[in-house]
């Protein structure tokens, strides 16, 4: 007769408890390396909307789209569809849903094919500002173009470029920055507070990428002209 070996039911249960005791270790690491690696793609392609902004001002004598309003004259279109003919992924039928350099794959509504907000700030009091150039931006290293969207019930979902509500995705006004506890559909906050960790990731008109605190977001960092 031979003996059969097992595990008992209290090696069983110490496994288990074990097992659980490593997740319940590894699980908020593995969840931040999650976070962190959706902040790296959201930066990439930041980056490479940036590379996509310089050759088309350099193919528009520096001209720069800085409204996401849209128009029949083709220098007024919404910024990423005047900058989808540079960049690596390309359009189908002139359909900007696909690029999916356009999504901050943070943002939580995957529906919203629009993850980034741009700059109409205007260098006058009151209104927007729809283009531009280059050179009237005194500080290019310091200024923002583009920042992460905020979400919210008051922040409109963007599925196709002839939405109306396509206006309010330009940031124009102290309101629309993340300290803002403004939550009206047109002047609530546009620029997202706590996107990637405490703030949000933007692109310079430099083409450099940051993270930005949202404390540390001001006024003057979407001048041209600094006041």
């Amino acid at each position: 007769m031979h003996k059969q070996h097992g595990f008992t039911l209290i090696e069983l249960l110490v496994v288990i408890a074990i097992i659980a005791l490593l997740l319940g270790i590894l699980m908020p690491a593995l969840q931040r390396v999650r976070k962190q690696s959706k902040g790296v793609v959201c930066k990439s392609n930041l980056k490479q909307i940036g590379m996509a902004a310089n050759l088309y001002a350099e193919d528009c004598d520096l001209l720069i789209p800085r409204s996401a309003g849209w128009s029949t004259i083709a220098e007024m279109r919404p910024w990423f569809q005047c900058f989808m003919p540079f960049l690596a992924q390309k359009a189908v039928n002139d359909d900007y849903r696909n690029v999916m350099i356009f999504r901050c794959p943070s943002y939580p509504d995957k529906e919203q094919t629009l993850g980034y907000v741009v700059n109409g700030w205007p260098d006058q009091d009151g209104g927007r500002t729809w283009h531009t150039t280059l050179s009237q931006c005194e500080r290019p290293a310091t200024t923002i173009y583009l920042a992460d969207n905020e979400d919210g019930p008051w922040r409109t979902i963007i599925k196709k470029a002839t939405d109306r509500d396509l206006t309010r995705n330009d940031v124009w006004t102290e309101t629309h920055l993340p300290d803002s506890d403004n939550q009206d559909i047109t002047n609530g906050r546009r620029v997202a507070r706590e996107r990637h960790r405490d703030g949000c990731n933007v692109l310079n008109l430099d083409w450099s990428v940051d993270w930005m605190a949202s404390e540390k977001m001001t006024v003057d960092m979407w001048r041209f002209e600094r006041h």
